[in-house]
């Protein structure tokens, strides 16, 4: 697969807005996304809140893969989506496999989590797919629209 992961810019924020506009996407910025400034907010606020990378396809801007929460443990915290037209096609899984390597060899990081919804099984399947290991349920850890959520847990270990 031809992906690349790069830094965001700019230029980028149309397909951050569309991103955000899909229905399962709408409330998972830290505020909505729904204007080209806000997107462009969006990209803009990563510097310093962690390391976010542009996933491309065939030079397309298609997700987002990113390492937050680092800690004196060097540990972090793995995120990431496509848009739709993305989706399926295993990007996602191949994004997180970059960005792992990325972490572990580049940022010197030892443990990755990520977590996920129990009813979003393609995020689960993203997450095995790149090697990380379920850990565990968290209940009800996380509320969208007055519904809580269990979250399933995993992780991957620079050993692993």
């Amino acid at each position: 697969m031809d992906i690349e992961l790069r830094e965001w810019c700019a230029d980028d924020a149309p397909t951050v807005l569309r991103a955000f506009q899909a229905p399962d996407m709408a409330g998972q910025a830290s505020w909505p996304i729904v204007s080209l400034q806000d997107a462009v907010g969006w990209i803009a606020s990563w510097p310093g809140a962690g390391h976010a990378f542009a996933v491309t396809l065939f030079g397309q801007v298609v997700g987002n893969v990113a390492v937050t929460g680092i800690d004196g443990h060097d540990n972090g915290w793995v995120s990431y989506w496509t848009v739709p037209e993305a989706r399926g096609r295993g990007v996602a899984a191949a994004a997180v496999v970059e960005l792992t390597r990325w972490a572990f060899r580049e940022r010197g990081l030892y443990r990755l989590e990520l977590g996920h919804r129990i009813n979003n099984p393609a995020s689960c399947r993203v997450a095995t797919k790149a090697g990380f290991r379920p850990e565990g349920i968290e209940r009800q850890k996380l509320r969208y629209d007055g519904r809580r959520y269990d979250v399933e847990r995993h992780a991957r270990l620079a050993t692993d």
